[in-house]
């Protein structure tokens, strides 16, 4: 009978080497494919942690949702008294191209309140001054035209301003009241979509304005800038305002940072238009968008009334300013940025041929030519509920003189 053979020793070491080897392998696979989950892990617990983080800082200053339990110390920033001695706290809901108004919520509805002891009657407590800087302005704006505009739309939008296009904020004392003049004539497109824009900024911004519709009645040749100095003396007629900012209604501002009050020194807004690269076009230029707070348009009498067509009073304005001893000044580049409505030139306002040999000449004639000497027919005022529309008829340009 013939017994079995063993197999050689190192046949078996291999064989158990082998095993040993897949085992070794299949373990640290094991162990790298474990460190891998746990760092995908790790990394969607830090994204989340983000996430949260970011979310809690944006909504908490977007809607304060924290301002009810800081009241209890120190009270709330928005904490605003009404006459009946309630309590209120405000809700900002703009986004960066919102018209939704901003909510008031009751304090009856957030916690309960003292009610006050018997024949005691509480005495309101004065607003806060507003902010240099409020906190509910959003940075860039997204601006386009594209979507069809109807007064209706932007009226549902604004059901906090009032008739003749007025607003003051409910929860703070505005450092400034604010007249916005747009000069006008055949542009009813353009105001449509000027309100649709400036009315939420604008309230953003917590200044007390009106806006003034600048209606040149009539197919003479348009004057912008006696158009400026009739918009000045007819909101000094509806109110004691002390700053007056002069906008074209073809002009959007792309940031709510560039704040619509007066400054120590005139003001130019509109200092990087898309029409010129988002560059100035020249150191002196001051169209467009300017204010000017009461003292300094009398400082320079106002605006010049006889330049008639297009071009050349904004230069004649800049001139008004260094002659009497002022600078302009400007907000920063990336915050005084405009989108202009494109459109055809209107109809008789074509170039000025005379408007060069005229600025040159501002220093003989600003004491003279100004509202100093302003004349004109006022026609109609009408309120409307997002503006106030001032009809007027300004006159003709005086025949040019014959060239021989």
């Amino acid at each position: 009978m013939r017994m079995p053979v063993a197999a050689p020793a190192s046949s078996w070491l291999a064989v158990t080497g082998r095993s040993s080897a897949s085992a070794m392998t299949r373990l640290m696979l094991g162990r790298t494919l474990e460190r891998i989950c746990k760092g995908v892990l790790l990394l969607c617990l830090l994204h989340f942690l983000i996430m949260m983080i970011l979310y809690f800082d944006v909504y908490t200053q977007r809607f304060d949702l924290f301002s009810r339990f800081n009241n209890g110390r120190n009270g709330s920033r928005n904490n605003i008294s009404g006459a009946a001695g309630h309590h209120y706290y405000y809700y900002n809901l703009s986004r960066p191209n919102a018209t939704l108004p901003s909510y008031l919520a009751t304090g009856e509805q957030l916690m309960p309140t003292v009610q006050p002891e018997t024949n005691q009657t509480p005495s309101p407590k004065p607003l806060p001054p507003c902010p240099e800087i409020p906190p509910g302005l959003v940075g860039r704006l997204l601006i386009e035209f594209s979507t069809q505009m109807t007064m209706e739309r932007v009226q549902k939008e604004n059901p906090n301003v009032t008739e003749g296009g007025r607003y003051t904020p409910p929860d703070c004392r505005p450092r400034w009241r604010v007249a916005l003049i747009i000069p006008f004539r055949h542009r009813e497109n353009h105001l449509k979509y000027w309100l649709h824009y400036l009315h939420p900024i604008l309230r953003r911004q917590k200044i007390d304005y009106g806006i003034y519709i600048i209606n040149q009645l009539g197919e003479d040749t348009f004057n912008r800038a006696k158009l400026l100095n009739v918009g000045y003396t007819e909101a000094l007629k509806d109110g004691e305002y002390d700053c007056f900012i002069f906008s074209d209604v073809d002009l959007i501002p792309m940031d709510d940072r560039n704040l619509y009050h007066c400054y120590d020194q005139p003001r130019h807004f509109a200092i990087a238009m898309d029409k010129f690269g988002f560059r100035l076009p020249y150191a002196g230029y001051f169209g467009g968008v300017s204010g000017l707070s009461k003292k300094q348009f009398l400082k320079i009498n106002g605006f010049p009334n006889e330049y008639w067509g297009w071009g050349g009073e904004d230069d004649d304005i800049y001139n008004r300013i260094t002659l009497n001893g002022m600078k302009v000044s400007r907000p920063d580049v990336r915050i005084g940025r405009y989108r202009m409505i494109k459109h055809e030139r209107d109809k008789h306002n074509e170039p000025n041929p005379q408007r060069f040999n005229k600025i040159q000449n501002t220093k003989n004639t600003m004491k003279k030519d100004g509202i100093s000497s302003l004349t004109y027919r006022l026609v109609q005022v009408k309120k409307y509920p997002l503006y106030t529309n001032i009809s007027v008829e300004i006159g003709k340009p005086p025949p040019r003189p014959f060239k021989g």
